[in-house]
């Protein structure tokens, strides 16, 4: 209890003290008129004064203790007190049309986009969001995405056109003449065979076993023996190496008939390389086969536990939250604000959404109060109410006595002129 409220219950009290006390104080004057007036005036402000804290009184408790009929009011009739005021909450206060005219008013998107941006700023909340990657990537089963991927790649790898794309290749190959580069590079290491030693005795033991297993008759058969006894491996070997050489070095100049037919007849071949069908039906059928055979499961998971160990420490670095994490939602959040129609939905969504909880939920008001009241013991009802509501009260029982005494010297004159 304030001190408001103990001075206007003290004034209540001073104030029968003072009628009761001047009616006192008056009867040995009574013969007297302004004696009479005097008693008139505080004997009715007296009966006022108690008359008034008999109401008053009576409204929470009976009259010193007694169990007069009629008193104690509020006590006896707190069921109904609670239920009217449940009623007067739900149906006049607290309607649900109230309610929902009064949150139309509120625009929710704007206050939840400030609240984020505030919130963004916060270190809490940057250590949730950076907790909240490491626990979504440490759950995250790739395993499972195996199987899937695995299936996905075998699948994409079937629908490739095989003579689709070595056409592509072959017609790449001629436009960056990577085919001239690829045959001046066998022209390079051919030659580089050519001129070792190995290389002259193979050529020398294959060009003897050639002549000595070459069929002829009379003159040439003659001819091709003389020269084989002429002719041993090493001589065979060098005469080969160094006509193999000649020709390599004659063909990788650039202006060389049989350069130019070579790698003509090689173009040829790479852009009509899909007309061949049997050929493209052998590639694809290998493809196929190649394809059936692919076991990429381990692979892929060998792959997918790297990537999330890189996920991992991607997102650990100090400034992943600040440099990457934040402005990208700051971004969104601003193109959210620019898209009115975005807006315009969302705010819309959330009204009903509202609406309806507050349809759903209205009964719950009226119960909520009524749980609340029903938990509080009467007397501790009764001192709240007393309490809040004290200081209008004990100003009743004053203006009684006042006006009492007002009311008694008023009557008092009337009955002395009468």
């Amino acid at each position: 209890m304030n001190k408001q409220e103990k001075k206007s219950r003290y004034l209540a009290g001073i104030s029968l003290a003072i009628m009761g006390a001047g009616f006192l104080t008056t009867i040995p004057v009574q013969d007297q008129l302004w004696g009479r007036l005097l008693q008139g005036g505080f004997e009715a402000g007296l009966v006022g004064g108690l008359a008034d804290w008999f109401a008053v009184t009576a409204l929470f408790r009976h009259p010193l203790g007694i169990p007069i009929p009629h008193t104690a009011l509020l006590p006896k009739n707190r069921d109904r007190i609670t239920k009217a005021l449940v009623r007067m909450l739900e149906n006049e206060w607290l309607t649900v049309t109230s309610i929902t005219e009064k949150m139309k008013k509120i625009s929710f998107t704007d206050k939840i986009l400030n609240i984020i941006r505030k919130e963004l700023d916060s270190t809490y909340t940057k250590a949730i969001i950076q907790r909240f990657l490491n626990e979504t990537i440490e759950k995250m089963n790739f395993e499972q995405l195996s199987p899937l991927l695995e299936k996905e790649i075998k699948h994409y790898l079937y629908d490739v056109d095989a003579p689709r794309f070595l056409k592509s290749v072959a017609d790449g190959i001629v436009t960056r003449g990577y085919d001239e580069s690829a045959f001046d590079y066998i022209l390079q290491e051919t030659e580089k065979w050519a001129k070792t030693a190995e290389a002259k005795q193979t050529m020398g033991k294959l060009g003897k076993q050639l002549i000595e297993t070459s069929e002829a008759d009379g003159l040439l058969k003659f001819a091709i023996q003389s020269f084989n006894q002429f002719m041993n491996e090493e001589r065979l070997g060098q005469m080969m190496q160094t006509f193999l050489l000649n020709r390599i070095r004659n063909v990788r100049k650039a202006d060389n008939r049989y350069r130019m037919l070579i790698l003509e007849w090689i173009r040829k071949e790479l852009v009509e390389i899909d007309k061949r069908e049997q050929l493209m039906n052998e590639i694809n059928d290998w493809k196929d086969r190649l394809v059936d055979d692919l076991k990429l499961e381990s692979p892929l998971n060998q792959l997918l536990d790297k990537a999330k160990e890189r996920m991992v420490q991607y997102v650990n670095q100090e400034d992943f939250v600040d440099k990457k994490v934040i402005p990208m939602i700051l971004r969104f959040l601003t193109d959210l604000e620019a898209d009115d129609s975005k807006v315009t939905a969302i705010e819309k969504w959330i009204h009903s959404q509202v609406a309806l909880l507050i349809e759903r939920n209205h009964s719950k008001i009226g119960a909520l109060v009524k749980e609340n009241l029903d938990k509080l013991e009467t007397e501790t009802l009764i001192d709240m109410m007393e309490n809040h509501i004290g200081k209008d009260i004990q100003w009743i029982r004053v203006n009684g006595a006042v006006c009492g005494f007002f009311i008694g010297l008023v009557l008092t004159i009337f009955k002395m002129i009468i």
